[in-house]
Parts: C-alpha cells; sequence; structure tokens
C-alpha cells in the first residue's frame, strides 16, 4: 500500500514538473531579418531567466504568420504586415490575431564594394529586376553584367520590395533567388556585377550600401518615411497570447531589449539617431 502510495504520489509530481516545463517553453519561428534581434533577445532572456526554453528558428514571414496562425509556434516573426490572403485564412478560422513592432528597418539596396554607382532611382530598379537594364554602363558604371539577386516568395522582403518597386511586375527568370538576407549579402560580397536587397542590420563592409531616390538608409530617413523602402519589424501573437509570450513580448520592448536591437544593426523603435554608422 505505501509502495502504490509513493508510485501515485511521483506521478503527480511528474506530470506536475512536465506542465511546468511545458509551461516555460517558447517556440518562435518566422523573417530571416528579424532572426539575429530575437536569437540575441532569447539568449539574454534565457540568462535572466534559466528556468525558460526559447526556441527560435527563421523560414521566412509567410511562415511565422502561417505557423502562428495553425497554433504551431507561440510567436511569429515577420518583416511586413499581414497581407490579404492571411487576412483570409484568419477570418476563416474566426480567430484574430496581434501584431507588436518590434524595431524599425530599412530594406537596404547593396551592390559589390568595388561598383562606383552610389545612387538609384526607384524606376531604375524596377528595370534592374524586371530585367531591362542588363549592364551597370547603363548607369553610370562599368561594362558589367548586372546580376540581380533576389528573394524567395515566402520572404516578407520580398513581399515588401515586390510592392514597393516592382508594382506586382516578375522579377527577371535570370535572378538568383536566395532563402536568407545572410545568402544575399554573402553572394553580392563576392560578385562583382550583383545587386540585392537585405534588412538594415545585415548590411556591413564587406558590401556597399546604395541611396535609392537619392535618400540614404538611416535612422534618421527611416523613422521620418524619406527613404522609399522604410518599415517596421512584427511579432505576431494569437489574440490572447500565453503569459510567457507577453513577457518575452515586453521584454523586446524594454530599454534592454531596443538596445539589442541596436546592437544587431537594427534601429529602435523610438530614436533620434543612427544605430548604424
Amino acid at each position: 500500500m505505501k509502495q502504490f502510495k509513493l508510485i501515485l504520489i511521483s506521478g503527480v509530481i511528474i506530470i506536475l514538473f512536465s506542465c511546468m516545463k511545458s509551461e516555460d517553453k517558447l517556440k518562435i519561428a518566422g523573417s530571416t531579418t528579424v532572426l539575429p534581434i530575437v536569437q540575441a533577445a532569447a539568449e539574454a532572456y534565457m540568462e535572466k531567466h534559466p528556468s525558460v526554453s526559447i526556441t527560435v528558428r527563421g523560414g521566412g514571414s509567410s511562415i511565422g504568420i502561417k505557423s502562428i496562425i495553425e497554433k504551431i509556434i507561440d510567436l511569429g516573426s515577420a518583416s511586413r504586415q499581414i497581407n490579404e490572403r492571411e487576412m483570409e485564412m484568419i477570418a476563416a478560422r474566426e480567430k484574430n490575431l496581434q501584431a507588436f513592432p518590434i524595431a524599425r528597418d530599412a530594406l537596404t539596396i547593396i551592390v559589390h564594394p568595388d561598383n562606383p554607382v552610389l545612387n538609384l532611382t526607384t524606376d531604375q530598379l524596377r528595370l534592374i529586376y524586371t530585367g531591362k537594364l542588363t549592364t551597370w554602363q547603363q548607369l553610370g558604371g562599368p561594362d558589367l553584367t548586372i546580376i540581380q539577386v533576389s528573394r524567395d516568395v515566402s520572404s516578407g522582403s520580398f513581399e515588401v520590395f515586390n510592392h514597393n518597386i516592382l508594382d506586382t511586375l516578375p522579377v527577371t527568370s535570370a535572378a538568383l533567388v536566395l532563402a536568407s538576407n545572410n545568402a544575399v549579402a554573402t553572394t553580392v560580397s563576392y560578385t562583382p556585377g550583383a545587386i540585392g536587397y537585405v534588412g538594415y542590420g545585415y548590411t556591413d563592409a564587406q558590401v556597399k550600401i546604395m541611396s535609392l531616390n537619392g535618400i540614404r538608409p538611416q535612422a534618421e530617413s527611416v523613422i521620418s518615411g524619406d527613404y522609399p523602402l522604410s518599415r517596421k519589424l512584427y511579432i505576431y501573437t494569437p489574440e490572447k497570447p500565453e503569459q510567457l509570450a507577453s513577457d518575452f513580448i515586453a521584454f523586446l520592448l524594454s530599454e534592454e531589449g531596443q538596445n539589442i536591437v541596436a546592437q544587431q544593426g537594427f534601429i529602435k523603435l523610438q530614436q533620434s539617431e543612427s544605430a548604424h554608422e
């Protein structure tokens, strides 16, 4: 009898421990642009809360939003707002999502460091990516073939670029289509004729940042909206997120969380000076 009671009590303890562990786990997926911010914030949060386990992966904004709609994850990250198709998915399930802006970003046009061209207009950029402009010589640069590097269709960056630059025109079939910001930045860095677009935090000395319509992507032009490809980065939650999910978002929006945003090369939600010299 005592042995039975001991087994029963042990079983209850195991069940309670399992429940506690599940409440201390957070699954996040989505945008590769938002990924470094969320990864760094997750590490900092877990240091403060050792009992918490946060897993973070990319996959693209579309994956993040779809996964949160389908309740596969706890938080979905995205570098864009929800689109019409996703709104229909939400309505079909009679659910709702909450959107939390966590940072500002500039979808940044990059080229190889040796490229002497400094500025493009949005019209020129459209002509490049639709295959109408094919050499840098046509833009005052060297006699070098333009190699368009684009993102895949699940990317929030692609949707922003498609809407603001291409006006839904198709990208040339000659373009290299890559699955992440890192892949785009790396490819452009070692390909002299290449042009690509990445989140602001993915730019470094290995690539050259282009002005667009004469405006450089930096904190002031992003906050004012003058830079043509300014955007916010988001975390999406169910209409009623779990407490741990709410706490993590609060951390992202805190002073410490916003400092992590700046450390990752992006722009704080409230900032008057550039975080990316």
